[in-house]
């Protein structure tokens, strides 16, 4: 285990808002806006916006039985987010709308190789549990990028009714991110999504 992961274990978790579930664009309106964005202010990103963000993208819209605004792969929960922000990295919690507490490094510019990703408030990493799924090795990745597409569109449609700016993204050092986040060798990083306030 790393020394940031230990340094983590005293750090509290954030209790988000509860997320607020109506509202927002209607849909073809969202989908009139709905575009990638590459230029982001630094400006932050509000608890109650990211709490109704990350609820839009995976969060549990039937309590009844737990599942989310996102499909998902033979009914298999096999992605977590993970938000890296200035003040590290977080593990997004959905039944009780928490941040857990993940690593104290401002990681954002090692999530991908474009100078925005260091200035952009947010990076949601999407990782894939690989041992939950019970298929050939090399299919894994294939069900587990489908999925993260799935959570990935509901930000672009968030974003566009909020007036934030993402764009989904594939160019990162696997590698590297997996150490930061401290995975086991059956998680795996499938993409990431940086989002923010866009210049206008």
């Amino acid at each position: 285990m790393s020394d940031a992961t230990n340094n983590d274990i005293a750090r509290l978790p954030i209790w988000l808002p509860q997320p607020q579930t109506r509202g927002g664009l209607p849909l073809l309106s969202a989908l009139c806006q709905r575009q990638s964005v590459r230029d982001f202010t630094d400006l932050p990103v509000s608890a109650e916006t990211l709490s109704n963000l990350l609820w839009a993208a995976f969060g549990i819209n039937r309590s009844a039985n737990g599942d989310r605004t996102a499909p998902y792969w033979r009914h298999v929960m096999v992605i977590d987010i993970y938000v890296a922000r200035a003040d590290g990295v977080w593990l997004y919690e959905p039944k009780e709308y928490v941040l857990r507490p993940c690593c104290d490094l401002d990681i954002r510019a090692d999530t991908g190789v474009q100078d925005f990703v260091a200035r952009a408030p947010l990076e949601l990493i999407y990782v894939a549990h690989g041992e939950r799924m019970d298929v050939a090795p090399e299919e894994r990745r294939l069900y587990a990028c489908v999925d993260t597409a799935f959570i990935g569109e509901n930000v672009y449609l968030f974003c566009a009714s909020e007036g934030l700016g993402t764009v989904f993204r594939g160019s990162f050092d696997a590698v590297k991110l997996a150490k930061l986040l401290n995975l086991s060798d059956r998680q795996f990083v499938t993409f990431v999504q940086t989002v923010g306030y866009p210049h206008r």
